[in-house]
């Protein structure tokens, strides 16, 4: 998993309460198990009309918002069903940091699972930075995990505060694999002392 540390870009808006994660990625595109490819489906329903035309107001659509890494979303963001498909869908498009006043509990973490950081913020804080995202190119945001701050166009800071082991994971790109190679050693011993104290457990697995 990528590190996150700072991030300076273009902020996309998505002034949308209750963005689930079937708008995220539908249901149509989770046939794959490949974190790659996805952002083709990207709010699908949201950007592209029934016979497949482009919705012209809609950031994807629009030529200020190519390259967006970060995006300003509503209330709620990423309710619904628990798929992972939607912070693969969101990555494989470039966004690495939602800002938001609110998350569903399993895709917030999800996104701390695949390097994205999720910014929580008072609405009127996430307000002003929405306005900001509609000015297109000028709305570059910058984001820095060390210091929890939010820095907008217009220079004024913003503190944001996270769960310091979340932080942590992120900062060194570990998800939960990663944290588990971190004791790699620790466990390698174990295993080598078991194997001298109760060697019948491993008789079966040919170890």
């Amino acid at each position: 998993m990528d590190k996150f540390t700072t991030l300076t870009a273009v902020a996309a808006p998505l002034p949308m309460i209750n963005v689930d994660t079937d708008m995220i990625i539908p249901k149509q595109f989770l046939k794959t198990v490949e974190r790659t490819g996805l952002a083709k489906g990207l709010f699908f329903e949201l950007r592209e009309t029934p016979d497949g035309k482009p919705v012209p107001d809609f950031f994807m659509n629009q030529p200020q918002y190519k390259g967006a890494q970060i995006l300003v979303a509503g209330d709620n963001f990423g309710c619904g069903s628990s798929r992972e498909h939607a912070p693969w869908a969101l990555l494989d498009y470039g966004i690495r940091c939602v800002i938001s006043t609110s998350y569903a509990d399993i895709f917030y973490n999800n996104c701390f699972q695949n390097g994205i950081l999720p910014i929580t913020l008072p609405k009127a804080e996430v307000d002003k930075l929405m306005d900001a995202a509609k000015r297109g190119h000028n709305a570059r945001i910058s984001v820095d995990l060390e210091k929890q701050e939010v820095t907008g166009p217009d220079g004024g800071v913003i503190k944001f505060e996270i769960d310091a082991h979340k932080k942590h994971c992120l900062l060194n790109g570990l998800d939960n694999i990663g944290l588990t190679l971190e004791k790699k050693s620790k466990i390698d011993s174990f295993e080598s002392k078991q194997h001298g104290t109760q060697p019948w457990l491993y008789a079966q697995a040919g170890r």
